[in-house]
């Protein structure tokens, strides 16, 4: 994936709405996707203040915990998927720490994608951490997807 095709895909995740019950629901769906595939992740949705769905599946570790909130971390600040953050980053082969942002507490690797919500922005992230980076994205924006057709 590329910056372009990250960006129109973030432009095409906009939900009308999201509330702590569609939270519920996309993390429901996030996990039986997770579940279907045999997945070791941990599934994480949040905004800027409170955890509003947390799960950790079969397989996943403690350090998936970790990684989950430090992509979050990144998505929340940028407002964009962690995924295009590490992307940008890369190309400009400039880290996180040149922002100011500690890597304890931010991580420029993909999972975490912006949960906008029309005409209001972005108001929460999902998360997906333990498969490669690129894999974490796609599952989360599948999950989202899913939410959508709903």
């Amino acid at each position: 994936m590329n910056t372009s095709e990250l960006e129109a895909e973030a432009a095409g995740l906009i939900l009308p709405e999201f509330t702590e019950g569609t939270a519920l629901r996309l993390g429901q769906i996030l996990v039986d996707l997770a579940l279907a595939e045999d997945l070791p992740v941990v599934v994480d949705i949040r905004t800027a203040d409170r955890t509003l769905f947390h799960a950790a599946l079969p397989g996943s570790a403690p350090l998936n915990d970790l990684w989950a909130r430090r992509k979050s971390n990144t998505a929340l600040m940028f407002q964009l998927p962690s995924l295009l953050v590490a992307l940008r980053n890369k190309a400009k082969d400039e880290p996180l720490e040149r922002h100011g942002l500690s890597g304890a507490d931010y991580a420029d690797s993909g999972g975490a994608v912006p949960i906008g919500v029309k005409g209001v922005g972005m108001v929460a992230v999902a998360t997906v951490s333990g498969l490669p980076q690129v894999e974490d994205h796609k599952l989360v924006v599948r999950g989202i997807r899913a939410l959508m057709a709903v």
